[in-house]
């Protein structure tokens, strides 16, 4: 969960960070993994929160089935979902991407292909990224945010974090 308390008894943050007074900027859904930025700063909060503000955000997503090249067009025009039309995305196709083991793992189809895309938006509706995949006939099955704005995932391991060091300028890496 990517708050500090759960009225469901799930794993949240708590579990993962001691640090007291910060909060998470933004959500990840349950199902989703990836950077989570945590903060004391109220105005950075709100920047990165904000859909006023559109930070890009970006994703690696593993779909289920061999994406077409008319679904990724789609992706980038923008998909009209319930709620709207979404904001064009920046959307590839890449190969299979070296990750953490997930816990609990996808649905493996011996099958059906998957395909792994980098998708980048600057909206932050609620499902968003899961719900263009599955309108454009695409469902997700593995959904990791990569960044937030200029903030990156590279190196930190799931469950841990950086922390900026006051003294020196630089992050520190915790577990």
């Amino acid at each position: 969960m990517s708050q500090f308390t759960d009225t469901a008894g799930r794993r949240t943050l708590k579990d993962y960070i001691d640090i007291p007074d910060v909060y998470p900027a933004g959500r990840l859904d349950y199902d989703s993994e990836g950077l989570l930025v945590l903060t004391n700063d109220g105005k950075l909060q709100a920047k990165i929160s904000s859909p006023k503000f559109k930070l890009p955000k970006t994703y690696l997503v593993q779909v289920e089935g061999e994406i077409s090249d008319e679904a990724i067009s789609r992706l980038r025009a923008g998909v009209e979902l319930k709620d709207g039309l979404t904001l064009p995305a920046k959307a590839e196709k890449i190969p299979e991407p070296s990750l953490w083991e997930r816990n609990p793992p996808v649905r493996f189809r011996k099958n059906i292909p998957t395909s792994w895309l980098k998708i980048t938006i600057c909206e932050g509706r609620n499902r968003q990224v899961r719900r263009m995949t599955a309108t454009v006939g695409y469902p997700t099955l593995r959904l990791v945010r990569v960044a937030v704005g200029d903030w990156r995932l590279n190196g930190i391991k799931s469950g841990g974090f950086l922390l900026p060091s006051m003294k020196k300028g630089i992050y520190e890496s915790g577990n």
